[in-house]
């Protein structure tokens, strides 16, 4: 009979010396130090990288911390795991999966200009393999040097691996005075995390981009995964009392939804009313039930409404073309290689002082806030567009002209779904297509061409306003200044290569390669105005176009291109870094009217909505009515003109009527003339976190849909 096979267990790894007695192998120390310090390199590795970050400060100190305490709870684990191959199988896992997100999220700050949290890219994987490829490629090849160093970790294991998982594994004393120094690590960075400076990146303004220079991967991998479990902590709702302001004294306990005493100011003509719906914030906020809603009442209502000007109603009953520009800037137009562009730019509204911040969410933050006029917060790792696609969005542009007879189509040169664009963009209102659900360019190519969209749309608007008198607002995403700017895997740069490197050829590869890109999108509008005049329409046409943001791709390398197109010195710490243009044109406007007011993204829907002589009310967007002139430059209020920048780690900076603040240094620089009283900047700051902390709410709490159950009627 046979004999049924015992089952083989593993023993110790054992070697046996010449003398035929059997030793341990390993070494004690090794086994502790080795995986704090493989934590500890890859945290230290990525922040040497990234330059928008200071190397040395305090975040330094934290991180140092949680790697010590992580690398401990990988050590511990491993060291009681009975199974010696298994445990060392299981750190080489470790290591390895730890040095491809580490990889991702260089090549996330090198791509998108920020870090993303795990949930969100791997949301996104699909679409970004799908679409960006060629792009991809060109970011792992521009991170080699990166890769190549976060391997050392993983090989020295393999080398030492033996060493590093100590085969009879450490004394029980000595894994309890280990347990002891990680609590002690994990407490100190949690105390120098939660109770300091660096609060609300650990807590309610959480986002990856924040919280990895701030306490380092790891431990901004452990936050996204707790806040997906337990939610995010809920942010302080702000109090602002709109009558303190001008003094700088803003009063805690005062009731928020007083009058305002700040307006209306005497240098707008007082014929002119406000753009406000009839809402009785007073009255909402007494029979609301939640806490939160009846504060969202109290501070809207306690805002100063925009006032109507002579710019209201100005093309009223006209037709509105809205276009996002991916990665436009100012700074690939000339009058000689972009002549429609620059038309567009120096004459109808020409703004000197327009910028589009840095939303820390690439293109979708960008967009959101053009189309918007909100915002733009993170909610866990979902951006707000994609957390308003389940939301009322009633005061979007699309829903505002519809109501009125308009045709409001939408269209993307791009994967219809990118971005969830399919789920946004109807939420909004718009018939939106894109490349899968409607829309048909000539050719398929990366990027796809703006000139073939335009061409392939254009005429369906027209021609219905032309022949039945039916108004329009069209909306366009472009895509053809996407990056990467180079000549190999760029269609739209190679197709204008030639005109680029004959306009600017001492210019390097990326710079005439980022301005050959453009030059479909001058081709394409240059397509767009032909037909609208062709069409006799180009004056009953209002076009508005602005980026989504700058061209951070430019500078993800080791040189800063971006500075070189510019011949401009500063980084993403500087609000100068994120000046950029605002067209508005039509051929109605005869002169140019020349707009230094301080104004971004946020504050084009109002805008519009003012421009259109729409009914809306002004205290319910993030931005207000660039033509409002309701407002004292040299005193803080609730209707002045506020551009507000991104918190990526430094605070707020923002830039008012009356100066510039610089979040990175501290910095308050006053324009020129104006005097401001000693609390201006702490009192316009406070106002900045409020409008970021009710702007959340409003897509959080579903709060246009809480008014409409309330019986405002949009």
């Amino acid at each position: 009979m046979h004999q049924p096979k015992r089952l083989q267990y593993a023993t110790p790894h054992r070697h046996t010396g010449r003398g035929g007695n059997r030793r341990v192998s390993g070494s004690p120390l090794l086994s502790i130090l080795f995986f704090p310090a493989a934590v500890l390199y890859h945290e230290l590795l990525l922040r040497a990288f990234d330059r928008d970050t200071s190397f040395f400060s305090p975040a330094l100190i934290r991180t140092v911390l949680f790697s010590i305490a992580a690398g401990l709870v990988i050590f511990l684990i491993l060291d009681l795991l009975p199974w010696r191959r298994a445990a060392r199988t299981a750190g080489t896992v470790l290591l390895a999966a730890g040095m491809v997100i580490l990889c991702v999220e260089r090549g996330c700050r090198s791509m998108f200009g920020v870090y993303y949290g795990l949930t969100f890219m791997g949301g996104m994987a699909g679409d970004v393999v799908g679409n960006f490829a060629s792009t991809i490629w060109d970011v792992i090849l521009s991170i080699i040097p990166f890769i190549l160093l976060s391997l050392v970790p993983l090989i020295a294991y393999r080398f030492l691996r033996f060493s590093v998982v100590y085969d009879e594994g450490q004394p029980g004393a000595v894994r309890i005075m280990l347990a002891v120094l990680l609590v002690i690590c994990q407490l100190a960075g949690f105390l120098m995390s939660s109770l300091g400076g660096a609060k609300n990146y650990y807590t309610y303004e959480f986002s990856a981009n924040t919280s990895i220079p701030q306490f380092g991967l790891v431990t901004s991998l452990r936050l996204e995964l707790e806040y997906a479990v337990f939610g995010t902590p809920e942010a302080p709702l702000p109090v602002i009392d709109p009558g303190a302001l001008e003094s700088g004294s803003a009063d805690p306990s005062a009731d928020p939804s007083a009058p305002d005493s700040d307006a209306p100011e005497t240098n707008t003509p007082k014929e002119y009313g406000y753009n406000v719906l009839d809402i009785d914030f007073d009255a909402l906020a007494a029979g609301a039930a939640d806490d939160t809603v009846k504060a969202l009442h109290q501070y809207f209502g306690g805002l100063t409404p925009s006032q109507e000007n002579e710019y209201t109603g100005m093309f009223e009953g006209k037709n509105l073309i809205l276009i996002t520009a991916e990665a436009f800037s100012p700074y690939c137009i000339s009058e000689e290689l972009t002549p429609t562009l620059y038309k567009l730019t120096h004459e109808g509204f020409v703004f000197n002082n327009y910028y589009q911040p840095n939303w820390t969410q690439s293109t979708s933050g960008g967009e959101f806030a053009v189309m918007t006029g909100l915002i733009p917060n993170w909610f866990g790792s979902q951006t707000a567009f994609t957390a308003s696609a389940t939301k009322d969005m009633p005061i979007s542009l699309a829903k505002q002209f519809s109501q009125l007879g308009y045709n409001v189509p939408a269209w993307h040169n791009n994967v219809y779904t990118y971005y969830n664009r399919d789920k946004t963009h109807p939420n909004l209102g718009y018939d939106y297509q894109g490349i899968g659900n409607g829309l048909v360019l000539a050719t398929d190519q990366w990027p796809n061409s703006d000139l073939e969209m335009m061409q392939s749309t254009v005429d369906s608007y027209v021609s219905d306003y032309v022949e039945n008198g039916t108004p329009f607002h069209a909306y366009y995403m472009t895509v053809s200044g996407h990056c990467n700017y180079n000549w190999a895997g760029n269609a739209m740069c190679k197709k204008h290569r030639a005109e680029a490197e004959a306009a600017y050829p001492n210019a390097s590869e990326t710079v005439q390669a980022y301005i050959a890109c453009n030059l479909e999108l001058e081709a394409a509008m240059t397509y767009l105005v032909d037909q609208l005049e062709e069409a006799g329409i180009a004056d009953d046409t209002l076009i508005v176009l602005t980026a989504d943001h700058y061209p951070y791709q430019m500078a993800a390398g080791e040189v800063d291109y971006y500075n070189e197109l510019r011949g401009v010195t500063d980084t993403e710490r500087d609000t100068s870094r994120f000046r950029n243009t605002l067209i508005m044109w039509s051929a109605a406007i005869e002169e140019p009217i020349e707009v230094d007011t301080p104004c971004s993204s946020i504050d084009i829907v109002p805008t519009i909505c003012n421009l259109f002589g729409l009914d809306y009310d002004s205290r319910l967007y993030s931005g207000r009515d660039i033509f409002a002139t309701n407002y004292d430059p040299s005193q803080a209020s609730t209707c002045m003109p506020l551009v507000i920048f991104a918190n990526t780690g430094f605070g707020n900076s923002w830039i008012t009527a009356a100066g510039t603040y610089e979040a990175s240094t501290g910095i308050f620089t006053p324009n020129e003339g104006i005097t401001v009283n000693d609390s201006y900047v702490s009192t316009v700051s406070r106002l900045v976190q409020a409008k970021y902390t009710y702007a959340k709410q409003i897509i959080q709490q579903d709060y246009y849909q809480i008014l409409e159950n309330g019986g405002v009627d949009f």
